[in-house]
């Protein structure tokens, strides 16, 4: 593997798009064609790359002064543990370091990983969400 290269774009290509999603097996990359558009209108996109391949990303939408909300960090499981997804979100830290909090949503077996980046859990909080809203 080569040296990853990261950077701050929003055009990706479809297929590069579904084959990182779908590496963690998740139901977004069903939905490629989405995923473009998506990509293009989140306020950070931050990429991680060897070579040609996306093998990470971290997405964050914002109100512009005092809160980022992370939606998205996904590491390709064959570049696991290597220390990009962590490189990802110190980038997103130093992105919104004048703002006053930056939310995400951390899976169970996730939540080890965000408070070693200095994450922790808000208290009496659970997370909700809708989803397939047009079926």
């Amino acid at each position: 593997m080569n040296e990853i290269d990261y950077k701050d774009i929003k055009d990706f290509g479809r297929e590069e798009l579904e084959r990182l999603f779908l590496s963690v097996e998740w139901s977004s990359g069903r939905y490629p064609e989405l995923l473009v558009e998506a990509m293009r209108r989140y306020d950070t996109v931050l990429s991680a790359w060897d070579g040609e391949r996306l093998a990470g990303m971290l997405c964050a939408m914002d109100d512009g002064v005092m809160t980022a909300y992370i939606h998205y960090l996904l590491v390709d499981p064959a570049y696991q543990h290597r220390g990009i997804g962590r490189r990802l979100v110190e980038m997103a830290k130093e992105s919104y370091r004048d703002y006053l909090k930056i939310v995400l949503v951390a899976y169970e077996d996730g939540t080890g990983f965000y408070e070693s980046c200095g994450f922790h859990a808000a208290h009496g909080s659970v997370a909700m969400y809708l989803t397939e809203m047009g079926d």
